[in-house]
């Protein structure tokens, strides 16, 4: 693109822009002639894909900003048409606010019907209320777990599940069609949801999921400054649970984390605030949600002092045997992405139920199947059910959080922890050892240089196991849609899959060990999981040339 071009491009976008702080970083970078911020602004475009939108805040086709959510706003009114009712939320984040009017606005104007969320609620709490209002779709505006200068568009169908392809094209296109922003007709007509008519509906539903009658438990919980906290509390006083006490630096909403660097509980350093607070109460289980409060991470005390955080596999093995315990019917089916843990198709065989793996992602997960009462995917994500189904069909981190709570209860009443619980799964089903080699790269051609290296040069062999097979993700291996990733399946029951991230600058890879429990010596089986997972890790890096 020529400076010409790219001068006309962000003049245009500067006089439709209804955003004084942007239309002042345009006049800025025009005035300066930064052609490479410029250039990176009008060079690409965030593209709408099965996760919506999401990036940056700022100025320009490449960036979040009020002219890149009234578009997008704009083609989903096409899709949809007139007469449509839209479901909107918000989190806490920079402009989320704004960015959920100005979608209202747009859908009003082209004729729809839209309804926001008057707080700012947990992205569940929106999942929900597109089936529960009969909605058409929904919008809940967040960039879940990403750095504070980001934000997003997510976009729900009306079985309150996120779309898939080939919806998400064409939406896409349908953006591509939309002109200048400032002649779109904008609506004023929308109804505001007050709690009563969405968040006690939804706290009915998951205080209704199977908790379990255990109810006590010392609870330490971060929201990690997202806007989850009054709802969990509410859930769990609901519930029946003590309050859990929380984190006060944490406890606001604040889109700077001023206290973290990634708002993410993953990340090293997220939980620290939270494991304090754990310590000085003596408290029993550690939960935190991310942001938008749609993941759960839980924590447990260790025998001599501490605590550890669980992983999202661990958790998902647990919650998978609890909700199978307290649910009946042949028919049920229990689901997880290809990334996770292989551990949840051993427990669907024990309990004779129908287990499915999907793409990663939750839109996929929900697509897995009738009969779906659990799914689970490793970074975090849980949507439990009951007899009756799944109350949210998206991953729900209060919901989550009260099953772990309710697990944890049960086995406090036994003299048991998770971590007692989660020794028992090992000598039953073998010792499922997780983990994963992630690069953050700046670049994005890394990644591709990446991927591309392992396909012309496929590894023979990884930490002295063969390499049995290698599928290629982008043909559709496995009967699942194609998708960009390699899966390779190593001899002595090991795997890795290998694949760029979806919503962040990663390249990520997900390993995985089963490790036999000798003599019941569960401890000696984790000591060699450990090692037999650091060595993949070392091999790996070596072949990504990262």
């Amino acid at each position: 693109m020529t400076p010409t071009d790219l001068v006309r491009l962000a003049r245009e976008w500067r006089d439709q822009d209804p955003d004084p702080r942007t239309r002042a970083e345009l006049d800025d970078l025009l005035e300066r002639e930064d052609l490479a911020a410029l250039g990176d602004r009008f060079g690409v475009k965030l593209e709408f894909g099965t996760a919506g939108l999401r990036g940056e805040l700022g100025a320009g086709p490449n960036r979040m900003n009020r002219v890149t959510v009234m578009r997008a706003a704009a083609g989903l009114a096409r899709v949809l048409g007139p007469g449509k009712h839209v479901v909107i939320g918000y989190d806490g984040r920079h402009n989320s606010d704004v960015f959920a009017a100005d979608t209202a606005a747009v859908l009003t104007g082209a004729g729809l019907r839209a309804s926001v969320m008057g707080a700012r609620w947990p992205t569940p709490v929106l999942a929900f209320a597109v089936r529960h209002l009969g909605a058409d779709a929904g919008v809940m505006v967040t960039a879940s777990h990403n750095p504070p200068r980001d934000n997003g568009y997510k976009v729900y169908w009306g079985d309150g599940a996120q779309i898939v392809p080939p919806l998400d094209q064409e939406i896409s296109h349908a953006i591509d069609a939309v002109g200048r922003v400032d002649e779109l007709p904008l609506g004023e007509g929308w109804t505001t949801l007050g709690h009563g008519d969405i968040v006690e509906p939804y706290l009915e539903a998951v205080t209704s999921l199977p908790i379990g009658d255990a109810r006590d438990l010392s609870v330490a919980y971060t929201p990690m400054h997202g806007v989850g906290g009054s709802t969990l509390s509410q859930a769990f006083l609901r519930a029946g649970f003590a309050a859990p006490a929380m984190v006060g630096a944490q406890t606001k909403p604040d889109p700077d984390f001023p206290t973290v660097a990634f708002p993410n509980p993953e990340e090293p350093g997220a939980m620290d605030l939270a494991l304090d607070l754990a310590a000085s109460i003596g408290a029993d289980l550690v939960v935190a949600n991310d942001p938008d409060a749609d993941r759960c991470a839980a924590g447990t005390q260790l025998p001599g002092g501490g605590y550890r955080m669980l992983t999202g596999d661990e958790v998902g093995g647990l919650l998978a045997e609890h909700v199978l315990r307290h649910t009946t019917g042949d028919d049920r089916l229990v689901a997880t992405s290809i990334v996770s843990s292989s551990l949840l198709g051993r427990i669907a065989e024990a309990y004779g139920v129908r287990h499915a793996e999907t793409l990663t992602g939750f839109k996929w997960i929900m697509k897995s199947g009738p009969g779906l009462v659990f799914g689970y995917e490793e970074a975090l994500g849980y949507s439990v059910g009951s007899d009756a189904g799944l109350p949210v069909h998206d991953k729900d981190g209060i919901g989550a959080a009260l099953a772990v709570a309710g697990l944890a209860a049960a086995a406090k009443r036994d003299g048991l922890t998770l971590l007692d619980l989660l020794d028992e799964q090992a000598r039953r089903y073998g010792l499922h050892a997780t983990g994963q080699l992630s690069f953050r790269v700046e670049d994005l051609s890394l990644i591709a240089e990446a991927m591309e290296r392992l396909r012309a040069h496929p590894p023979v062999e990884l930490a002295g196991r063969a390499v049995e097979s290698v599928e290629d993700l982008s043909e559709g291996a496995g009967g699942l849609p194609p998708t960009e990733g390699l899966r390779y399946r190593l001899a002595a029951d090991a795997r890795i899959v290998v694949r760029p991230s979806g919503t962040e600058p990663k390249l990520k890879c997900y390993l995985e060990v089963v490790v036999p429990v000798d003599g019941g010596d569960v401890a000696a089986a984790r000591a060699k999981g450990a090692r037999d997972l650091e060595a993949l890790r070392k091999d790996l890096a070596v072949a990504l040339g990262l």
